[in-house]
């Protein structure tokens, strides 16, 4: 028992200086900023699938210490608040399980959580932090009004022929203030989620998995109850003002699950046929534009359910119970 508490308490606290070195590598490059802050999710992720909820807390307090000792106080709120905190959720909802007798299944396997589920906690958990986010720095029209003005002067001073004028520079400011937020929560979504998936590869592939790895394909689907906040979020933006940015909030962050759904879906249906990877690279690419991305979310609207994974169970099972 001691070698095992002393296993816990030392791969948490590496992990916890991992994410930390990943964080302030955030922010001393600048154009790798999101990919290295996103990264900051992986130890901790590892931490949690691989040796529990007590490894993946002592990361997280490891982590929040050192960010507070090293940089200040509200740089570790923020690291825990948009990294740190998901991640330790992700890897506990991750390791969920019970007899599958309990849901009508046969006794003699065991059924986990489900990852539709959990794709719709990280929506919800990004969508806290980006609020939280917008509170403490003030966001609002009139930080994003400042933003297109500095941009036009900009602009203005090496082309004052192609300057916009003040109409279309009034709509570039009302477009503004619900795209930000939106954008920023569909990309962390989405980054928090390629890392989840990394690390369940990266467990698994060690043989510390407590979870068994699944075919994501079938799998990555969202929640149907999904589907009501993100049309709550669509409502939301046309009532203005604050409802408008957190609806925009909820557009982007339920979305991109919708979307990675849709293209987890498209991946599925194109499975066997000899003319898939290109489909799927045309796909992907396509999505650089709004239409074909929007086809791909409609796509995972079209396809919501709850996969259960069940897989034999084992009397040495160290399931979050």
């Amino acid at each position: 028992m001691n070698g095992l508490n002393q296993t816990v308490l030392t791969t948490g606290i590496i992990a916890g200086i991992a994410a930390t070195l990943l964080v302030m590598g955030a922010n001393a490059q600048p154009s790798f900023a999101s990919v290295l802050y996103a990264s900051s999710a992986l130890p901790v992720l590892v931490a949690g699938l691989g040796w529990g909820n007590r490894t993946a807390i002592i990361a997280i307090i490891t982590a929040a210490i050192l960010g507070a000792v090293l940089v200040t106080p509200m740089f570790a709120l923020a690291m825990a608040i948009f990294t740190l905190i998901p991640a330790g959720w992700l890897s506990h909802l991750a390791n969920l399980a019970r007899p599958a007798s309990e849901l009508g299944g046969p006794d003699h396997l065991m059924a986990w959580y489900p990852i539709s589920d959990i794709l719709l906690h990280l929506c919800g958990l990004v969508t806290a932090a980006v609020i939280i986010l917008g509170m403490v720095i003030g966001y609002g029209p009139q930080l994003t009004d400042r933003m297109v003005d500095l941009m036009a002067e900009s602009f203005n001073q090496q082309s004052p022929g192609l300057a916009p004028n003040a109409e279309s520079l009034a709509q570039t400011k009302v477009l503004i203030v619900l795209m930000l937020p939106m954008i920023q929560g569909g990309i962390w979504v989405t980054l928090l989620f390629t890392a989840f998936y990394l690390a369940i590869r990266i467990v698994s592939r060690s043989g510390r998995a407590l979870r068994p790895r699944e075919d994501m394909p079938s799998a990555l689907r969202m929640n149907r109850n999904a589907i009501f906040v993100f049309l709550a979020g669509i409502v939301l933006m046309f009532a203005g003002g604050v409802p408008a940015m957190i609806g925009a909030t909820i557009c982007g962050t339920f979305g991109a699950g919708f979307l990675m759904a849709g293209f987890a879906s498209l991946h599925f249906r194109l499975r066997g046929k000899d003319w898939r990877v290109p489909a799927l690279v045309l796909a992907y690419l396509s999505t650089m534009m709004l239409l074909p991305m929007i086809a791909i979310v409609i796509v995972g609207l079209s396809d919501t359910r709850r996969t259960i994974a069940l897989t034999p169970a084992r009397p040495t099972d160290n399931t979050n119970s």
